[in-house]
């Protein structure tokens, strides 16, 4: 499969998906509380696509599992990497929880993830959450014309590291567009000048996912069985993970998954266009 150049009429296709996506977060964002399970934020994330025209591109879908993914959205709570799947568990004071949305418009996918703080979390919970969402956004700052993918990854693997974290290896960013997955693969470590160079029209995801404690992942079983979906870190550690969906422009990069209560920049980002 090869790399998408949009064209102006996919770029704007993909700003307006974008934006539609970054607001399921927006309307879920009170309703993440003690007492409420993620089952009901999966209901709540499917009644509002009703509403704003888009489709969950999660229901069903296989990927590279044998078993269709059963919910509207990824629900990944503490030590769960990513895959999370909403069920009927109350949320607990203190928990981290990554929710991931990807909604189809007019044949457009748009993908976005938040981390949210249920009530009030630990200082090293916070922390993680905070040095997570500063690795993505130190990886979309790479984002240029005659740039790599390399460059992104590198900055993210680095400033994670730096802050005593580790970063998963087993799962990337990736285009994004007309399909679900694309290529380019986007890796959230790795070496400065190397891997795809990048090209304005292109658009992909970065979605670093860093743990607390190893880097080392499972696929989890509870009471024995998998589910096919989600994956843990292995020693137990909390994990966190934010994405945005990025577009490489003439001049820079501009992030297409924002909406009026996308979280604040960091100190260190002046804009989301360049």
């Amino acid at each position: 499969m090869s790399i998408t150049y949009n064209d102006a009429a996919g770029i704007e296709a993909m700003r307006v998906v974008g934006r539609l996506t970054s607001e399921v977060l927006d309307y879920l964002t009170p309703f993440v509380k003690p007492g409420v399970t993620t089952n009901e934020i999966d209901r709540l994330a499917a009644e509002y696509m009703v509403m704003q025209g888009t489709t969950s591109a999660t229901v069903g879908y296989l990927g590279a599992s044998s078993v269709p993914f059963p919910k509207s959205l990824c629900t990944s709570l503490n030590h769960v990497v990513c895959h999370g799947i909403p069920n009927d568990k109350p949320l607990k004071k203190g928990d981290i929880m990554n929710i991931d949305v990807t909604v189809i418009k007019d044949g457009w996918f748009g993908d976005n993830s938040r981390m949210f703080i249920v009530g009030e979390a630990s200082i090293a919970a916070k922390r993680l959450c905070q040095v997570t969402y500063e690795a993505m956004w130190h990886g979309i700052l790479q984002v240029r014309p005659g740039g790599h993918l390399g460059d992104v990854g590198h900055a993210i693997q680095k400033f994670a590291e730096g802050n005593g974290y580790s970063v998963v290896r087993e799962f990337c960013g990736h285009g994004v567009g007309r399909k679900f997955h694309e290529e380019p693969q986007v890796l959230h470590y790795g070496k400065p000048g190397t891997m795809e160079r990048l090209e304005p029209g292109m658009i992909f995801t970065i979605e670093p996912m860093i743990n607390a404690g190893k880097r080392d992942i499972k696929e989890d079983a509870k009471g024995g069985q998998y589910d096919g979906w989600t994956i843990v870190t292995r020693d137990h550690s909390l994990s966190a993970q934010w994405e945005h969906s990025v577009l490489v422009t003439e001049t820079g990069y501009e992030v297409l998954t924002l909406s009026a209560g996308s979280p604040p920049l960091p100190a260190f980002v002046t804009a989301t266009k360049t």
